[in-house]
C-alpha cells in the first residue's frame, strides 16, 4: 500500500491506519461490553502485556520478549478458565446486537395466551412444570438433552406433557417462537447458595437456566400450585396469572409479533 506519512523512521500506510483502527474499535467495544465485570481488570492486564510485547520486539529486547511471550500464554489460559461465565455473557451480548434481530424466532401474542392458559391448566391439576421460553440466546445444548417435539404451543399439549402419567413430565419444556421444541430437557442447576438452601430442584433448575441464558423460565410448584418466573439471577415468586401474562408480554418485547385481537383468555 502507498505510504501516507512517516513518524521518524517508521512508514505509515493506509493498511496500518485501518489495522490500528479496527483493533482499537474491537478493544473499546470489548471493554464496554465487559463493563463492571470481574474479567475487565484481567483484560486490561493482557492489554498491558501485549503493549509490553510490542515495545520489547521493537527494541529487540530478547529476554523481555521471551518473558512477555510466556506470560501472554499464561494470562490467556487463566483468563479463559476463570472467566467462562463472563466470556459466555459477552458472546451472548454480541449475538443480541440489533443487526441479528431478524434471525431471532418470534412468538405471536396468541402463543403467550396459550402458554399462560397452559399454566392455568397445570396449576388446576396440581402438576409440577418447568417451561423455558427462548428469547435470543440459543438453547440448543439444553434441547439436545431432551426429546424433540416440534409442535405448536397449545394449552392442552402443555398440560398433557406435565401430567405425571406421561413419560415426558420429568425435566423441562423449551418453547421457541410458536413451537414447543423439546420436552424432558435437563436444565442446569444454579450454584447460588441462597437458592440451594431455600428452594427445591425445579426452582434451582429454573434459576440455573436463567443464569446461563436470557430465557424466561416459568415454574409451577407441584406442592403449592403457585407459578413463578425466573429471569437472569432473580425469581419472581407466587405470581398471579394476569401478572405472569403481563411479565411475559413485556419481557418478550420485540420477540412478540402482536395481533390486534390477541388478549388474555377470559378464564384468567
Amino acid at each position: 500500500m502507498p505510504e501516507l506519512f512517516k513518524i521518524y523512521f517508521i512508514s505509515i500506510t493506509l493498511g496500518d491506519v485501518i489495522d490500528i483502527a479496527v483493533v482499537s474499535i474491537l478493544f473499546y467495544w470489548t471493554l464496554r461490553l465487559m463493563r463492571d465485570s470481574r474479567a475487565r481488570p484481567m483484560l486490561m492486564g493482557i492489554a498491558i502485556i501485549f503493549l509490553g510485547a510490542v515495545v520489547a520486539f521493537t527494541l529487540d529486547l530478547k529476554t523481555v520478549a521471551w518473558l512477555v511471550r510466556r506470560l501472554s500464554v499464561l494470562w490467556a489460559l487463566v483468563f479463559v478458565i476463570l472467566f467462562q461465565t463472563e466470556i459466555r455473557e459477552l458472546l451472548t451480548r454480541l449475538g443480541n446486537l440489533p443487526i441479528f434481530k431478524p434471525f431471532f424466532p418470534k412468538a405471536t401474542s396468541e402463543t403467550i395466551d396459550n402458554i399462560v392458559e397452559g399454566v392455568r391448566l397445570i396449576m388446576s391439576n396440581r402438576y409440577g412444570a418447568l417451561i423455558a421460553v427462548r428469547r435470543k440466546t440459543s438453547l440448543e445444548s439444553v434441547i439436545s438433552s431432551g426429546k424433540r417435539i416440534g409442535a405448536k404451543v397449545t394449552p392442552e399439549l402443555l398440560a398433557t406433557i406435565f401430567s405425571p402419567a406421561t413419560p415426558l413430565h420429568d425435566g423441562g419444556v423449551v418453547i421457541s417462537g410458536d413451537n414447543i421444541v423439546a420436552a424432558a430437557c435437563e436444565f442446569p442447576l444454579t450454584q447460588d447458595e441462597h437458592f440451594r438452601k431455600n428452594y427445591g430442584m425445579r426452582h434451582r433448575a429454573a434459576i440455573g437456566m436463567a443464569e446461563h441464558s436470557d430465557a424466561l423460565v416459568i415454574i409451577v410448584s407441584e406442592e403449592t400450585g403457585a407459578a413463578s418466573l425466573a429471569i437472569h439471577h432473580t425469581l419472581k415468586h407466587n405470581l398471579p396469572l394476569d401478572e405472569l401474562y403481563r411479565n411475559l408480554l413485556i419481557l418478550m418485547g420485540e420477540n412478540v409479533k402482536r395481533k390486534k385481537k390477541a388478549t388474555i383468555r377470559n378464564e384468567l
